[in-house]
């Protein structure tokens, strides 16, 4: 008799990401004893670092920036209730066109075959039942989060494993009233510019071709405190300007794409799990 536990396993780019489309779900099921694995692929080196200094930037040390978010990382964990950590740890390619595109050993520039069969090895462990990653463009083109959903496919192929496969995703409605927020805690005066609001309407999907919406408006808390965790990139998580209440009444519900079942659950579902308990 198979006494291996339920298992959800995220595979995200960098430190933070798993808090922002995951924390949900992660604190939720890990709350419903769920075995809950994260894969973060990247060192988040080019992020932030201490005051706010930007990549490239004079004082900017990478090094020093990924030990930060290491440890910021392990508390998000925390807050979450996450079970396994585990750290590919390439160098972070930085968002596309960035000269860091193009350095040796980065998670962009490694074969996708290489880092695919590290994350297989990971596979084959924990056995998830669950597995959670992005869509082809990385929800929004970021190199590592292509990258992240490229290594997880062939992963998967590597390994013969049939979880049920979900990607991250935001209906359109929600990015609509995104965009009216992002407006309420702007700069005083500040116009939209149009070809950013542009840009923000064409990420996420219709509606109607969600397949899962799962409710986690009641690990908002958890959700909120694990980005409040990565304070170093605060400047970037605009979440965090709106406050824990107003965030948990925009992402209290978190969306996805379903790419893989073989349980033959019904969808919509409210439930990563359905057909599966």
């Amino acid at each position: 008799m198979n006494d291996r536990p339920l298992t959800l396993m995220a595979v995200h780019a960098h430190p933070d990401d798993e808090a922002t489309g995951t924390g949900g779900v992660l604190a939720r099921y890990a709350a419903e004893g769920i075995r809950t694995v994260l894969v973060t692929c990247t060192d988040g080196g080019c992020g932030d670092g201490p005051e706010g200094v930007k990549p490239g930037d004079p004082g900017h040390d990478p090094a020093a920036v990924a030990l930060m978010r290491r440890q910021e990382l392990e508390a998000s964990c925390e807050v979450l209730r996450i079970s396994h950590l585990e750290m590919l740890d390439y160098p972070d390619s930085g968002m596309m066109g960035w000269p860091t595109n193009d350095a040796p050993g980065s998670f962009w520039q490694t074969p996708t075959e290489v880092s695919a069969a590290r994350l297989a090895e990971l596979m084959r462990h924990y056995q998830p039942d669950v597995v959670v990653t992005y869509d082809e463009n990385g929800f929004y083109g970021h190199p590592d989060h292509i990258q992240a959903n490229r290594i997880t496919t062939a992963a998967l192929a590597m390994t013969g494993l049939t979880p049920k496969v979900y990607w991250t995703t935001m209906p359109r409605s929600m990015m609509q009233r995104f965009g009216e927020i992002m407006r309420e805690f702007g700069a005083p005066g500040q116009e939209p510019d149009p070809a950013e609001a542009a840009a923000l309407a064409e990420i996420g999907l219709p509606d109607e071709e969600i397949t899962t919406w799962v409710d986690t408006s009641a690990f908002g808390r958890q959700k909120f405190d694990a980005l409040a965790a990565h304070a170093s990139q605060g400047e970037n998580i605009f979440f965090l300007k709106m406050g824990q209440e107003r965030f948990t009444e925009l992402m209290g519900v978190e969306t996805f794409v379903r790419v893989q079942d073989a349980t033959g659950a019904a969808v919509p579902e409210n439930d990563l799990f359905a057909g599966l308990r």
